[in-house]
């Protein structure tokens, strides 16, 4: 935020100027510091919660809090400290953790931000997007895009816990959120063993239907993203003789569209990482802010130099123009989601590698 430092008018005809440059709303910017900066002014601060404890306070609020209370989501929304208790991970990500329970289902509705689910633990969910049943198991991605209606069920007889994460700040910062409750919408009684964005997108690479010459969608028409098939990659990049995964214990996945192999929303950016013990890359610094749940492992993170130790269910805000350093005391798996895509289009984005 710009401050202002008046200094006391020369003469009463300056004075009237910036009274009535004031009246006015207006601001002279000959008076006016902080607009721009060396490095970015950033409020959000680097933060992480413990998975632990967003399992079991979810689990609490399961038993107390019914699904449809305030708003059809039982849902604990990681708040920033920075950012003066909005409910905001970073200034342009949203985050929390969402808890199902056995037999309950999370009603349609649909909105403008669009939103993914990464599942941290457990099996058996199923999210209906459009009308097209996704089920649900641990280290998937299931995406949401914008404006698609979307619910959630379990019919099984354990619970499960995801990831959300949405653009929500970023399109209310462009004053374009909507909301619409899906009352009255009917959904399947059964489920396919595949939803049909896999059967038609999910074949594997360079696999794709042919015939179709409607107009592509902004984001992913692939809308699940199986862990066997990222657990796969993985391997294979740290198998490779002589490559650069091999050679830093390092390897990493962009979840793409299938299509065109953009981003999987034109907001989000959304990776998967493994690293292994002995890990000892670079510290690394990028504009634009980003989310990571930790899905399996243990290590350490090292955030503008503190660290903050690392457990399975963890989730980490790391604000724009964050240090960055990742240690690992076992194979880690590390899932991120950035606001990136955006920082790119807009030509901000900027990285620097710290190699001493």
């Amino acid at each position: 935020m710009a401050t202002r430092r008046f200094e006391a008018p020369h003469d009463a005809a300056l004075g009237a100027l910036y009274e009535d440059i004031a009246h006015k709303d207006l601001q002279p910017l000959w008076e006016l510091s902080g607009l721009l900066t060396p490095t970015p002014k950033v409020k959000a601060v680097p933060h992480r919660w413990r998975g632990k404890e967003l399992r079991e306070l979810g689990e609490r609020a399961g038993e107390l809090v019914p699904v449809d209370r305030g708003g059809d989501r039982r849902v604990l929304s990681l708040s920033n400290p920075g950012l003066g208790g909005v409910p905001y991970a970073t200034s342009t990500l949203w985050g929390a953790v969402q808890y199902l329970g056995p037999g309950e289902t999370a009603p349609a509705h649909r909105h403008t931000p669009a939103a993914l689910r990464f599942v941290l633990e457990g099996e058996g969910v199923w999210t209906l997007v459009d009308g097209d049943p996704l089920h649900m198991s641990a280290g998937d991605l299931v995406l949401t895009p914008s404006w698609t209606w979307h619910e959630h069920h379990n019919p099984g007889d354990t619970s499960m816990t995801w990831f959300d994460a949405l653009d929500l700040p970023l399109v209310e910062a462009l004053d374009a959120v909507f909301f619409e409750p899906g009352e009255g919408r009917t959904v399947p009684s059964a489920t396919a063993a595949r939803s049909a964005s896999e059967r038609r997108f999910g074949g594997g690479p360079g696999l794709l239907p042919g015939g179709s010459t409607a107009p592509a969608p902004a984001h992913s028409p692939l809308l699940r993203y199986q862990w066997a098939d990222t657990d796969r990659a993985l391997t294979d990049q740290l198998a490779e003789a002589g490559s650069k995964a091999e050679r830093t214990g390092h390897a990493h996945v962009r979840f793409a569209d299938p299509t065109n192999g953009r981003d999987v929303m034109p907001t989000m950016r959304c990776e998967m990482h493994r690293y292994l013990p002995g890990h000892t890359a670079p510290d690394e610094r990028r504009t634009g802010s980003a989310l990571v749940a930790v899905f399996r492992g243990a290590g350490t993170v090292e955030l503008d130099g503190v660290p903050h130790a690392l457990a399975p269910g963890d989730l980490i805000a790391i604000p724009s123009w964050t240090s960055v350093r990742v240690l690992a005391d076992e194979p880690m798996d590390l899932f991120s989601v950035s606001d990136a895509p955006v920082l790119e289009a807009l030509s901000l984005f900027r990285a620097e590698t710290d190699s001493g």
